[in-house]
Parts: C-alpha cells; structure tokens; sequence
C-alpha cells in the first residue's frame, strides 16, 4: 500500500503541491495524514498516526526529505526503523532516495555513512581540543556563551553517549543545569535552543 506523508511549518502555509504530487505518485487521498508544526517539533500528530498505520510491505511517498525529519540524524533514524519493518521510502524531489529500488538503498547507505563520519569528526575535533586546553593546563575561561556551533557540539556529544552529561560538562568547562537549559537528556533542542537558533537562523529547523 502507499501512504503519504505531508507537512508545512504553519497553519498559513498551503499544502496543496504537497498533496497534488503525493496523489500524482499514486497515494489515494483517504492514505495520507498531515502535520501543520515546524519540522523541529519532536510530537508530530500526523507523522506518529502515518508511522503506526504503515505495515511490512507499504512504501511511505514524501514531497521532499525536508518534510519528514527534524534533523538529519532523526531522518536517518526514522529510514533505518522503515528498513528494519519492511517499509520503503521514495522522496518526489530533491534528494533522491527511493529504497525500492538496489540503488535507492545504496544512496541511503552512502547518505547514512557520511552524516555518521561528519557527527565523529565533530566528536574527534571536540576531544582533540579538550585534550590541548587540559595539556596547557587551561581548565577556565571566559564565561560561556551559547552559540549555533556550541549547541550543535552538546547535541552530538549527548547523543554519542560515550560520555554523562556531568563529563560533559566538566570538560567542556559548563554546568550540567547550563547544558539542560538548551539540550535535553536525549539531546533534543529545548525551547532556549530553539530560541537561540531564530534568532540568529531567522526559522527554527534550519541545519537542525
């Protein structure tokens, strides 16, 4: 069976391309569910009801890849729970992923591998500096101040898990409550994170 999925960041945005190209692929009206929530939002109504209809077999028809994830590595985690329930996934523009196909997965593969080494890069570049501060014996500094980069750095070493939160913030030189301000146990963004990111990103899910 085919369902789609379709979503816009406002209740003032339109979905009618959305719909016109899911019913163009196939996707009968009555099997696609929709989200009117910015893509950063972790409880999506639509999405949730979309990913418990689907069984073995179905294939999930999104616009555009941009529509289904908060960020890459839920995109990515989201694909690979698909793949393990025998479900494929065909994305209409943009990136082109269609896991029906040997070669739709290999792209996926390929996709998956390198938002894998960009997250240990990030990691590696993190250890490495720590390593050269505590050598220098600099274990101060100035007072923190959050920034896109710093935030994106607590997620991905959060979400490693190879170290606590109270590690974390012992080397990085902040406090455990200072990082829970902007990023959850499970390095999801807080509403001071998402905060932050429009300010300086004007949309909230941008990069995320």
């Amino acid at each position: 069976m085919l369902i789609g999925y379709m979503r816009v960041s406002t209740t003032d945005q339109n979905l009618d391309l959305q719909l016109d190209a899911l019913r163009g692929a196939g996707v009968s009206v009555e099997n696609i569910y929709e989200d009117k929530v910015s893509g950063s939002k972790a409880d999506r109504v639509g999405l949730n009801a979309c990913l418990k209809a689907l069984r073995a077999g179905d294939i999930l028809i999104v616009y555009s890849l941009d529509r289904l994830g908060r960020n890459l590595q839920h995109l990515i985690q989201l694909i690979n729970d698909l793949n393990k329930r025998e479900i494929s996934l065909k994305v209409l523009t943009g990136a082109p992923v269609d896991t029906t196909t040997p070669h739709g997965k290999f792209l996926f593969t390929v996709f998956a591998s390198l938002a894998e080494f960009e997250r240990a890069l990030m990691i590696e570049r993190v250890n490495a500096g720590l390593k050269a501060a505590r050598a220098r014996g600099r274990f101060g500094g100035a007072p923190f101040k959050m920034t896109i980069p710093k935030l994106k750095t607590l997620m991905a070493l959060i979400k490693d898990k190879n170290l606590t939160v109270s590690e974390i913030g012992q080397q990085v030189g902040i406090k455990s409550t200072t990082i829970y301000d902007y990023v959850s146990p499970n390095g999801e963004l807080r509403p001071k994170a998402k905060k932050l990111i429009q300010k300086k990103l004007g949309e909230i899910d941008q990069d995320f």
